[in-house]
């Protein structure tokens, strides 16, 4: 099985990979679709889209509408432009067309093309959503369903049936597809984790791999600087204020003093992951790990890692990053990173055992050791809901990616402290998520419906 790192890694936009980012690239995908068949009419041709299931509940929380505008107009999450994306969108306000080429172009009615179907949903997966080019007398000229199923991955009707087989028939030399066949061939071979997924990578030719990773390392570190500047409230009409400033400003005062609390570094930890999920709130721009709604877990660790860990090196981060995409790929292979199929489970879960797994590594860890650290780090949120509140995702989001960030610390160590040895395998505790998200009610799984987000009636 063959997931690249930079698949699970990816540059992109708040606030949610799966309603944000995922809707944006499917829009992008449709229009290049639409493109022939546009050009050849002879009248003029509009856009449409439905959104069904979680994106209808909560795509206005998510920014889901706003995604699906820009995608149409051509933008991409790894290129996105808060200010021109508002510029384009207050012309189309004014002008509502989608230049194709050729001097033809398509009507984009900003008001009336994106319609939520509440109470519907497709049935391939929760997060469907389906396009159409119609001509002036309504009549449907082409239409595509797209399925945004976690991380950013967008898929076709037809994709999700293939899509599932597609990875077991990558050639590459080490292509385990659970962490039993992981741990196996790393005893046959004799090599790392990180190893085995840095040989994977180079055998799909991927150049300059260590500075792609180190890239993506970037963009994690400046978001988690940006986030710590960060001040006001942020946007969504929940009132939400940023933290993190005040943490880490109440943090460096106390910084050296005698009296100074030994969880200071666990402070820390959640200030850092904190501080990104408030830039993914606030619309920034974050890396998918795996998700936006966890994009702060594995960031924080490695942070935590290279500030407060005795003899840290900057020279391990892509060993990290590896073992965790390693074991980020395991999860949504066999279950799911999809906060609106299994819940918050398959996001904050998944990061906090991809960053346990990092860490453990960087501790020098062996493979069975990060294992267990992994399986730590997951058994402890089985059966966590998502349910975030107004489906904005800020609360409770937010905390619970520090949260997410501490446990993986605390695993990785308990772990690394261990032989490796343990009662429930990382196999077992990802198939029991699985399935526990396969039985949990579909108000808890980022419908809004549910959990604290009907708690709390005030908001």
């Amino acid at each position: 099985m063959f997931l690249s790192i930079f698949d699970i890694f990816k540059v992109s936009v708040g606030p949610s990979s799966s309603h944000t980012m995922g809707p944006m690239l499917a829009a992008g995908r449709f229009v290049e679709l639409a493109r022939p068949a546009a050009l050849q009419a002879e009248g003029q041709l509009a856009l449409r889209c439905q959104l069904y299931g979680s994106l209808a509940y909560t795509g206005e929380g998510h920014g889901t509408f706003r995604a699906v505008l820009a995608g149409l107009l051509g933008f991409t999450p790894a290129a996105y432009e808060r200010a021109v994306v508002d510029r384009e969108l207050a012309d189309l306000t004014l002008r509502p067309l989608v230049p194709i080429g050729r001097g033809r172009s398509l009507t984009l009615d900003p008001d009336t093309a994106i319609v939520a179907e509440k109470g519907k949903r497709l049935a391939a997966h929760p997060n469907g959503m389906t396009f159409s080019l119609v001509d002036d007398e309504g009549r449907v000229v082409l239409t595509e369903s797209y399925y945004s199923v976690g991380g950013g991955f967008v898929l076709t009707e037809a994709e999700m049936v293939t899509a599932p087989l597609r990875p077991q028939q990558e050639e590459v030399p080490y292509p385990f597809g659970t962490a039993a066949e992981m741990l196996a061939m790393g005893e046959d071979s004799g090599l790392s984790i990180a190893e085995m997924k840095r040989a994977n990578e180079l055998a799909r030719g991927t150049a300059d791999l260590d500075d792609g990773i180190m890239a993506i390392w970037n963009v994690m570190d400046r978001c988690i600087d940006r986030g710590l500047k960060g001040e006001g409230v942020l946007p969504g009409g929940l009132n939400v204020k940023r933290r993190a400033k005040g943490l880490t400003d109440k943090l460096a005062a106390r910084a050296g003093a005698n009296d100074a609390p030994l969880h200071s570094a666990v402070d820390w930890l959640s200030a850092y992951a904190m501080a990104v999920n408030e830039e993914n709130a606030a619309g920034g721009q974050v890396v998918t790990a795996p998700t936006n709604g966890a994009a702060g877990v594995i960031p924080a660790v490695i942070r935590y890692y290279l500030d407060l860990v005795p003899g840290a090196s900057r020279a391990r981060v892509p060993e990290m990053l590896l073992t965790a995409a390693a074991v980020g790929g395991l999860i949504k292979y066999n279950a799911s990173i999809s906060g609106a199929e299994v819940g918050c489970q398959g996001e904050v879960g998944s990061a906090s055992a991809m960053a346990a797994a990092a860490l453990c590594a960087a501790m020098g860890g062996t493979n069975a050791q990060i294992e267990n650290a992994a399986e730590i780090a997951l058994e402890h949120h089985l059966g966590m809901t998502c349910d975030p509140i107004r489906g904005l995702v800020q609360v409770p989001c937010i905390e619970r990616n520090g949260m997410g960030a501490v446990k993986a610390v605390a695993a990785a160590s308990l772990a690394a402290l261990g032989d490796g040895q343990h009662i429930v395998p990382l196999d077992a505790c990802i198939e029991t998520m699985r399935q526990t998200g396969r039985d949990m009610d579909e108000r808890y799984k980022e419908t809004s419906l549910g959990g604290l987000s009907v708690s709390l009636p005030e908001c």
